[in-house]
């Protein structure tokens, strides 16, 4: 099957919360119909999109390329924060697609990374890129993303597919120590996605609240959010500013593991949601503050990720590459 034969296509981007899909009727098409639904609507994957499908009128689709928030191992997938689990085989018979390719969402959003204008970025410091060098991809939503892209021999970009977020998080001082253990007490494993995530910013402010031993409210990610951003809860401040800490020492880790002279992007939903809340000079600095290597990372621009639905183009990429194959 050519390139050209795989149209039209179903696309989607599937995280713990949220399902987006959109149709593209032939290559170098603009995306068609975006749609997010809320993932808890649909008892399945198929039933999602389903219920796309007939809510736009599509056709039949010739392929689907769907980008998803868990490790893509085999044909049965089971997400990480979301009950879903489906066999690709089964999937691909139910939609009477010709293709069906399934891959980590970060995957599929680091594809899409070189395509994206400057007007879908936010600047968070560093230098320039270097042409050609790796790049680094990180991004807090309902989990963690971890990815990057690294070019070939022959000039292409070459996606990572990974569990980088399930790493274990570290303190860089005293306070992050305390939160940490405090955490550790609660599940044992702390993560880096166990804090880097919409739910992480609700466990850091319950962390900073046993810690000042004061009474946990039941918030939700976006309380927690609206507080820090109004200043209205001192605990909240205190979990949005412990966010931007620790998600400058995973991310220079994941630029200094890659060698991302090439910059890092941040993606996900929770830095956007964050707002002027982000301490971005903060990022930046826990970002640079590798002793000896301080300098390299200076180099290293940093994005935050605009877009409204990047790693939709990914999945089209992906189903090019594979396609093309």
């Amino acid at each position: 099957m050519t390139v050209n034969q795989s149209f039209p296509r179903l696309l989607g981007d599937i995280g713990g919360t949220h399902a987006r899909w959109a149709w593209q009727e032939s290559a170098e098409a603009a995306l068609q119909d975006v749609s997010v639904q809320a993932c808890r609507a649909s008892p399945t994957l198929l039933d999602s999109a389903r219920t796309y499908l007939a809510a736009t009128g599509h056709a039949r689709p010739h392929s689907a390329g769907i980008g998803i928030a868990t490790a893509v191992t085999g044909d049965v997938v089971h997400m990480t924060n979301n009950p879903w689990t489906f066999s690709i085989k089964e999937l691909k018979q139910s939609l009477g697609l010709r293709h069906c390719l399934l891959l980590n969402d970060f995957t599929a959003l680091a594809l899409s990374l070189p395509g994206l204008a400057a007007s879908e970025l936010r600047s968070v410091g560093g230098g320039v890129a270097v042409a050609g060098a790796p790049i680094a991809l990180i991004g807090p939503g309902t989990g963690l993303g971890v990815s990057g892209l690294l070019r070939s021999a022959g000039g292409q970009y070459c996606p990572l597919s990974g569990e980088g977020g399930h790493a274990t998080l570290a303190a860089a001082d005293e306070r992050e120590s305390a939160l940490l253990s405090v955490l550790r007490g609660r599940f044992g494993h702390v993560s880096a996605e166990r804090l880097l995530s919409g739910p992480g910013l609700v466990e850091l402010y319950r962390a900073s609240c046993e810690l000042h031993g004061r009474t946990a409210r039941n918030l939700t990610p976006a309380e927690v959010s609206a507080a820090a951003l109004d200043a209205s809860d001192p605990d909240c401040i205190a979990s949005a500013h412990h966010f931007a800490a620790f998600l400058g020492t995973t991310a220079g880790n994941l630029a200094l593991t890659l060698g991302a002279l090439g910059g890092l992007y941040i993606g996900g939903g929770v830095v956007p949601r964050l707002g002027a809340a982000f301490n971005a000079a903060l990022f930046r600095q826990r970002f640079e503050d590798k002793g000896r290597y301080q300098d390299y990372l200076r180099a290293i621009p940093c994005w935050i990720i605009t877009a409204s639905a990047p790693a939709l183009l990914g999945a089209s990429r992906a189903l090019d590459l594979l396609v093309a194959d």
